[in-house]
């Protein structure tokens, strides 16, 4: 299904059969963030306050003292991770304890968990990625980028988190027990000064589309740095990449509206 949020703060989602559904009335608060998770939750952020609704429908509303601006769920389970001004928030949906607060200063914009649920990363306001390995709390500095990191995507293993942000995709590894601490990235795709602005890790091998600043798409393998071109330019940056669930199709749109699928089997 498809979930949208409206200027008004409603929530509606969207079947594949067509049919639409209201999720939360309008509350005349805009949403600054919007996640989906485990059994249909839906979770936005307003300000300081977020609410989740579960998939029967039980609401939850999570108040924090800093404006939340990045969400998203974890793999199993109900756990939510919040980004926030000097770190990131850890709420269980289904209890009332109070979230953890994994503490690093800067403006967090956005924060993922790995597949596994051992990691959590965010992108911060300043050109770099902070993670945190969630058994001991470690801190996992990523930095370097020439510009702020406004999307990531984790291999289908878990194994590389691809990441936009430099005129090439920057992908961490994530293998063995200290994730990417003390490991270089690899840099795939590089295209002179031409920026990276969207990525989307194959959904069943080790693959990344990047999309770049001028409209252009390749798909790269991790292993070997092998591309192929999908997309020779366009109009404007490609701000939307997405994979269909057999990794056949990769559904595009650019900053200027240009939107299209491209069929890897033709």
């Amino acid at each position: 299904s498809l979930v949208l949020s409206g200027e008004d703060g409603s929530l509606s989602r969207f079947h594949v059969d067509g049919r639409a559904e209201t999720v939360r009335t309008a509350t005349g608060k805009w949403v600054d963030a919007l996640a989906t998770g485990p059994a249909g939750a839906i979770a936005a952020a307003s300000g300081k306050n977020v609410t989740v609704v579960t998939g029967s429908g039980d609401v939850r509303e999570i108040a924090s003292d800093r404006s939340i601006e990045g969400l998203a769920f974890a793999p199993k389970g109900m756990r939510l991770a919040m980004a926030r001004y000097n770190g990131v928030e850890l709420a269980w949906v289904n209890s009332q304890a109070v979230p953890v607060f994994l503490e690093w200063k800067g403006a967090h914009t956005g924060v993922v968990f790995s597949p596994d649920g051992k990691y959590v990363v965010s992108t911060m306001q300043e050109n770099a990625l902070h993670g945190w390995r969630l058994a001991d709390n470690k801190h996992m500095r990523m930095s370097g980028y020439p510009s702020k990191v406004k999307s990531l995507s984790w291999s289908a293993k878990g194994a590389w988190l691809a990441s936009s942000g430099a005129p090439a995709a920057i992908v961490w590894p994530f293998t063995g027990k200290d994730g990417p601490m003390g490991k270089a990235p690899r840099e795939l795709g590089t295209m002179g000064q031409i920026l990276v602005s969207r990525v989307a890790c194959h959904p069943q091998e080790e693959v990344v589309a990047i999309g770049y600043g001028d409209g252009m798409i390749l798909a790269v393998r991790i292993a070997d740095g092998k591309e192929a071109v999908l997309r020779r330019g366009g109009k404007g940056p490609i701000t939307a990449l997405l994979w269909d669930a057999a990794g056949k199709r990769l559904a595009f749109g650019s900053e200027e509206g240009e939107a299209g699928v491209i069929d890897l089997t033709a």
